[in-house]
């Protein structure tokens, strides 16, 4: 198990209440000075973030296993093992506070390494579960227009769920076939966009949004049902739903993104073309995509090498 249950005092106490308890802790009996305190504050708002994507509000909600997940985002965003294992620290001192303060029995961080660990092989979608996902987004009502759009963007562009939701009008420039994405490190970045992704896209633009936003006045491209800009956590359940429609469980807005990088390389693509669209900063956090298309590649050496068929003798030569 994972963090357990503690006193009555932690049952419905959120997890970002426990947090800023713990930075008035280090701040006042600790005496941290305020560029620690604010290291670590960003630490703590990064697991507030996974957990709150994860649907983990309370401490005692968040067991090992969102943990490990926890550090696989870390990972796929490309922070640094330096960087992963400050922030894991930070996040190991949260917990063991609670549980010194009786609030937790034990700590779900326990016995969590960065590093040298291997890298999970990302989860994906084959082209067929694709499509039966995108079928369940038929429709010409507007928030199934919508849908439709952000799943077409999502895995045609490979876009991370934030810079979807948080994309502007002026972002996009269909007429010459790509958007403009501001990425970590508010780094921009140009995606092309395929004929499937801007139809739908068109077609939310014209007949979906207009009724969402009937006066204009919203700035985002993907509205909620009351007109405001689509969250996240909004996003993640509409997928959801999509997803179990479609007999495919657990899927996320991450696995359209790893389907999507798998997708192009099993057709070809090369990793630095790859890492440039999905915006990576170090071409390390993409080459853990070559894991999943090794298949293709070793059919293509069984198919082409001319010394792929041929036995090597035993036996010694004379």
């Amino acid at each position: 198990m994972g963090a357990e249950r503690g006193g009555e005092h932690s049952r419905g106490v959120l997890l970002g209440t426990e947090v800023d308890s713990y930075l008035d802790h280090l701040a006042a009996e600790k005496g941290l000075a305020r560029n620690s305190l604010e290291a670590y504050g960003r630490d703590l708002r990064l697991l507030l973030e996974v957990m709150g994507d994860r649907q983990r509000r309370r401490p005692e909600d968040v067991e090992r296993g969102d943990m490990i997940a926890f550090l696989e985002v870390l990972e796929e965003r490309g922070m640094a093992p330096s960087s992963r294992a400050r922030t894991l620290s930070a996040v190991r001192g949260f917990f063991m506070f609670l549980v010194r303060e009786g609030r937790l029995e034990s700590s779900p961080v326990r016995d969590l390494r960065t590093g040298r660990r291997r890298r999970p092989i990302p989860k994906q979608l084959d082209t067929a579960e694709i499509e039966g996902l995108l079928a369940g987004s038929a429709g010409d009502e507007p928030l199934i227009l919508r849908d439709r759009a952000m799943l077409e963007l999502l895995y045609g562009c490979g876009l991370r769920v934030s810079e979807l939701v948080s994309l502007t009008a002026a972002e996009l420039h269909l007429e010459q076939g790509y958007l403009t994405v501001v990425g970590k490190g508010s780094k921009e970045r140009a995606v092309p966009v395929g004929r499937p992704a801007q139809e739908a896209l068109r077609e939310y633009l014209d007949r979906g949004r207009p009724a969402l936003d009937p006066f204009g006045r919203a700035r985002t491209v993907f509205l909620s049902r009351d007109g405001r800009r689509l969250s996240r956590q909004g996003f993640w359940k509409r997928l959801r739903g999509l997803a179990d429609a479609a007999g495919l469980p657990r899927v996320s807005p991450h696995v359209l993104r790893h389907s999507f990088a798998t997708h192009l390389l099993e057709g070809g693509a090369d990793l630095r073309s790859v890492q440039l669209l999905l915006g990576h900063a170090d071409i390390t956090t993409t080459q853990i995509y070559t894991h999943v298309a090794a298949g293709r590649l070793s059919e293509v050496h069984r198919l082409h090498h001319p010394r792929a068929s041929m036995r090597l003798s035993r036996e010694t030569p004379h």
